[in-house]
């Protein structure tokens, strides 16, 4: 009998790294779940697991949670259940925690001073000691995701008034926090002072929103204002907006990911066009690895537009070699033993009359594992390519990720698993190039404000607090095994 599974990573066809969730707020609109609704589906791409959006009416916060994409989760009775003219929404990819509706965000506490919601885009790395502590003093935790840490120290402050409580919360977390939250009549965003994640702030109309990228601004004609701050606390209520700075010197360290990976291409994230950002990535890439070829292909979506670039700079025609099925459900019937590469297949197919005999350049935005690309490289030379050339643009990814994005351990990363030549040798290809770390550096606007911890292991955050577990440690900054 056939049975179903949730996809795992070779059934999603990617060799990514994953982050990740997404946020979206409303303050001052009618329909607030509706508009959260609509922002949470344009904000799809980074969360896939679950799906949820608190509302208030200016009594009472109501919420409504569950397993899956945005359209499986809300229907217009649901969202008719929700009225009232403030939202926190979200959508899940988890990093920390594992997959289950008591982690679907927002979470929502009871306190003295009222119900608060919350919304959680980042990791906390000091979240274990901050539980370990609170838990031997006799706090109940009803989920294992970090983002509840937040509303106990809320609860447990002992300052006066919602935003003070917030206020000291935040106070004692380290680590990537972008953080939406919701009470019956307010609308508060954070931004932790090192700015990993994005946080964006817009209008329609009379009505305040912020969202995780301004692509969910462009769904509701809404326009966009500014980024929330590194260590900024913004607060919009009946009485307007006060925004208070929480760290007065941020060091601000950008994730450089969300350009390489995570956000749509046709959003604005740190202030630049990711658009723009992916395709100096791909003419960079051909300066620093030209080849001779017949075409330049992409794997698509994530980079197609690092694909263009390529082939811009160096005069090989760009041609589209991969077409992606963009209607992979969440369940799948198991194939029959001996077929091979099906994980690859599901959500590639070659296009034979463009890949056969020509000297293929392959663009890609990275590799974390590499058992994907491997496959891909087969299926596109069983489509008749006589040479296949990878180019990665971005650098080789050798660390793994602590503020928010789903890496492995060390020993299961590629580039820290064996040097450039012998991953072109592991991979298949006729030749392979990484942009290099400067070269990347050199395609964003103030590269100093961004953080390539993953690329080359320098954490601004001490990634481990006092109760984690050494065998993490361990796992994560031993030497990778060199493979000749």
């Amino acid at each position: 009998m056939a049975k179903t599974l949730l996809p795992s990573a070779s059934l999603r066809g990617d060799d990514h790294p994953h982050e990740e969730c997404a946020l979206f707020g409303v303050f001052g609109h009618a329909k607030a779940a509706e508009t959260t609704f609509y922002g949470l589906y344009a904000l799809q791409h980074r969360g896939q697991e679950s799906s949820g959006i608190a509302v208030g009416d200016g009594k009472e916060l109501r919420c409504h949670r569950g397993m899956g994409l945005v359209a499986e989760v809300f229907d217009r009775d649901v969202l008719a259940q929700l009225p009232g003219q403030v939202a926190v929404g979200h959508n899940r990819y988890s990093t920390y925690g594992s997959v289950g509706v008591a982690n679907a965000q927002p979470l929502i506490v009871n306190c003295r001073e009222g119900t608060i919601a919350v919304a959680h885009n980042g990791n906390l790395v000091n979240a274990g000691e901050l539980r370990h502590r609170m838990e031997s003093e006799g706090s109940i935790f009803q989920s294992n995701s970090d983002t509840e840490v937040v509303l106990h120290l809320a609860a447990r402050s002992r300052r006066s008034g919602i935003v003070e409580m917030l206020a000291d919360a935040l106070s004692q977390i380290r680590g990537a926090a972008s953080l939406l939250f919701a009470t019956a009549d307010r609308l508060i965003a954070y931004r932790d002072p090192h700015g990993f994640r994005p946080l964006a702030l817009g209008r329609v109309g009379g009505a305040t929103l912020v969202a995780s990228e301004t692509c969910a601004f462009d769904l509701l004609d809404a326009t966009f204002v500014r980024d929330i701050r590194p260590g900024e606390l913004l607060v919009v209520g009946p009485e307007g907006e006060k925004s208070v700075q929480l760290a007065n010197e941020p060091r601000v360290h950008q994730c450089i990911f969300e350009h390489i990976y995570f956000a749509r291409p046709d959003s604005k994230v740190f202030g630049e066009n990711v658009d723009r950002a992916r395709r100096r990535c791909g003419k960079q890439l051909a300066r620093e690895h030209p080849v001779v070829a017949d075409i330049v292909i992409s794997v698509p979506d994530s980079s197609n537009t690092a694909a263009m670039g390529y082939a811009r700079v160096s005069g090989v025609r760009y041609e589209i070699g991969l077409i992606r099925n963009h209607y992979i459900g969440r369940t799948f019937i198991d194939p029959e033993p001996g077929m091979r590469s099906f994980g690859v297949r599901v959500k590639f197919n070659p296009v034979v009359g463009v890949l056969r005999a020509r000297r293929v350049v392959v663009v890609d935005d990275s590799i974390v594992r590499g058992t994907t690309m491997r496959k891909l490289v087969r299926l596109i030379r069983s489509a008749g390519a006589s040479e296949v050339h990878l180019r990665i643009a971005s650098p080789p990814v050798a660390w793994p990720c602590f503020y928010g994005i789903d890496t492995p351990a060390r020993e299961e990363l590629l580039a820290a698993r064996m040097p450039v030549a012998a991953m072109r040798e592991s991979l298949g290809v006729d030749s392979l190039g990484y942009l290099s770390l400067d070269g990347l550096r050199a395609c964003v606007e103030d590269p100093q404000n961004y953080c390539t911890s993953c690329f080359d292991g320098d954490y601004p955050v001490d990634p481990f607090g006092e109760h984690e577990q050494e065998a993490r440690r361990r796992a994560a900054f031993a030497p990778a095994p060199e493979t000749a």
